[in-house]
């Protein structure tokens, strides 16, 4: 028994070996060789560099070679970059704000076309920020307006609750302090609860 045990390990010591020296054989070229052609071996193309170098290989260990193969690659293209001096990570496209979303999330609702649908997160961010004037400008202020008329439930019940607990702490921090945004506020506090009560 522990003599088969040997045996196994000898034989996947010597595939691993084969491996190891395979991989050192494979040429790595970059993308833009100099000959002007793409001399790496991609896809098929691997797989038929790969079948020439061992054909002994089993398929595991073809992909787990071309696995390898492909991480050199890249590591050689990043340095590449790098000594170029271009950065070697691309930037992923830049995410669009909460604000952005909601607001064009208004807009459409406004203009009621057919791809408008409802969304609970652009809602929820809309009755957060409402009073607002940085996050909802002015222009935007008053199709909002219009869009709470159309507010039910409990959305429309506790717009109603938080805004009147909004307004007892300005009346009573405007009192101390004359502040225009607080005033702004004030302002839009009272056309919500005009609209909803």
């Amino acid at each position: 028994m522990a003599k088969q045990k040997r045996k196994v390990t000898e034989v996947t010591g010597k595939k691993n070996k084969k491996l190891k020296v395979s991989a050192r054989e494979t040429p790595l070229a970059p993308e833009g060789a100099p000959g002007g052609e793409d001399t790496r071996p991609e896809g098929a193309a691997a797989c038929r560099a790969l079948q020439e170098t061992d054909p002994e290989l089993s398929p595991e260990e073809k992909r787990v070679l071309e696995r390898k193969l492909k991480k050199e690659r890249k590591k050689e293209e990043r340095k590449r970059l790098r000594e170029a001096g271009t950065a070697a990570a691309q930037k992923p496209p830049a995410r669009r704000s909460g604000a952005e979303l909601a607001l064009d999330y208004l807009c459409s609702w406004a203009q009621k076309h057919q791809d408008w649908r409802f969304q609970k997160t652009r809602q929820t961010w809309l009755l957060l920020h409402m009073y607002d004037s940085d996050k909802v400008p002015d222009k935007h202020f008053s199709t909002l307006l219009a869009y709470l008329e159309g507010l039910r439930g409990r959305a429309r019940e506790l717009t109603v609750q938080k805004a009147e607990a909004l307004m007892q702490e300005l009346d009573e921090a405007g009192a101390a302090s004359p502040d225009p945004l607080l005033l702004e506020k004030t302002q839009r506090l009272r056309q919500v609860l005009q609209l909803l009560s």
